[in-house]
């Protein structure tokens, strides 16, 4: 009896075992599937769908959509490069330039609050320490490059803007140890000319010109080209979304500029001024930070349906059009040397593009040139024989 108690007792000890490693195993591999009515949820059904302000572009043919997001990042963005330099032209307003990117960060953060909570996925995806990250770049990037605008032209500041390559070279080389190829380097020594010959042209017939502008946009740029990697690394490591992005980037940097405003005492001085001038300052604020969220809106749907190559020659024309309209619109000094070093920063940026779609972009060799040339020679002789 006591040997088939011992037994029983075994036989029930391994059939505990046995059950614990059963309900472990089936803690381990059992998954919860949701109801037919909850398997996909809308903002998944309509992955391939593009919408932008509310509109889908998918509903079109290629050629509407085409026109559309051109048409879009043209009126949206030269609207707000219109509105920048006009806010900088009133009296006294040139010294608060991060006081008005404080208030553009407010109205970003708003918009992209309104955004998420239009979307059925709300939850932050992206860890914070990464967004404290991220924030800080965009700080740099908006906040240097509004004010530099005290102390540039604009159309100097559009400039240094398109060269983005050239920091990023530099970090590629030095941090990476990439390797570039000479379509690469081409690019990075026409757009390196072009600004030296832009930034003489402006320190020769700028009354005003100040080498500060030019470390400002410098830094600037170098911002720039760090935060894209971060922001893609980021949104594709966590799937993070757009309008998540722009909301807690904003809204952390928001916080970082007023912090660093407050305590430097430019917070009162700023708002006085602008109490004075509350059309001139906070309504042209408010447009500005409404063309340039819904801008970037249009850029990344050219970007989604038409690839980066297309969508890079329509921001570049864009940004010619914004020169060109801010000398008419604005009085300010020109020289001819504003067009050869722009047309110049305007062939590195096509050198770069054709360096990375080398695939898709295949220019004649001189010799196909040249042997081209003899054989309609020599088909014009012959047709004038005959």
């Amino acid at each position: 009896e006591e040997q088939k108690e011992d037994n029983n007792s075994t036989e029930c000890s391994e059939l505990g075992i046995m059950d614990l490693k059963f309900t472990s195993s089936r803690k381990y591999i059992s998954i919860s599937v949701p109801p037919k009515s909850q398997t996909m949820s809308p903002h998944i059904k309509s992955v391939d769908d593009v919408v932008v302000l509310g509109m889908n572009l998918s509903k079109f043919n290629k050629p509407t959509q085409f026109f559309i997001c051109v048409s879009g990042v043209f009126m949206f963005y030269l609207i707000y490069g219109y509105l920048q330099e006009l806010i900088f032209s009133v009296e006294g307003f040139k010294p608060f330039g991060w006081y008005l990117t404080l208030v553009q960060f407010g109205f970003y953060s708003i918009f992209g609050l309104i955004e998420l909570q239009l979307i059925q996925d709300k939850r932050r995806r992206i860890p914070g320490k990464t967004y404290m990250i991220i924030a800080f770049l965009t700080v740099g990037t908006m906040g240097l490059s509004n004010t530099s605008l005290g102390y540039l032209n604009y159309p100097t500041q559009v400039i240094f803007k398109c060269c983005k390559l050239i920091p990023v070279m530099i970090g590629g080389v030095f941090i990476q140890g990439k390797r570039y190829n000479i379509a690469d380097v081409s690019a990075a020594l026409c757009m390196s000319l072009g600004l030296i010959w832009f930034t003489l042209a402006d320190s020769t017939v700028a009354p005003n010109f100040n080498l500060t502008g030019v470390v400002l946009i410098s830094l600037a740029l170098c911002a720039d080209a760090v935060i894209g990697n971060v922001q893609e690394k980021a949104m594709k490591l966590h799937n993070g979304s757009n309008s998540e992005m722009v909301l807690y980037s904003y809204s952390i940097g928001f916080v970082y500029i007023l912090f660093g405003l407050t305590c430097t005492s430019g917070l009162s001085p700023a708002v006085t001024f602008c109490s004075k001038h509350p059309v001139q300052t906070y309504g042209y604020a408010f447009l500005f930070s409404l063309t340039g969220y819904f801008g970037i809106s249009f850029v990344l749907a050219l970007i989604k349906i038409f690839g980066a190559l297309l969508a890079v020659t329509v921001t570049t024309g864009r940004k010619a059009m914004t020169i060109v309209l801010s000398f008419l619109f604005f009085a300010k000094p020109f020289t001819f040397q504003y067009v050869w070093s722009g047309l110049l920063v305007v062939l590195g940026i096509f050198l770069n593009v054709y360096s990375k779609n080398m695939d898709k972009i295949k220019l004649p060799s001189l010799h196909g040139l040249w042997k081209k040339s003899v054989e309609e020679r020599k088909t014009r002789t012959l047709s004038q024989t005959v």
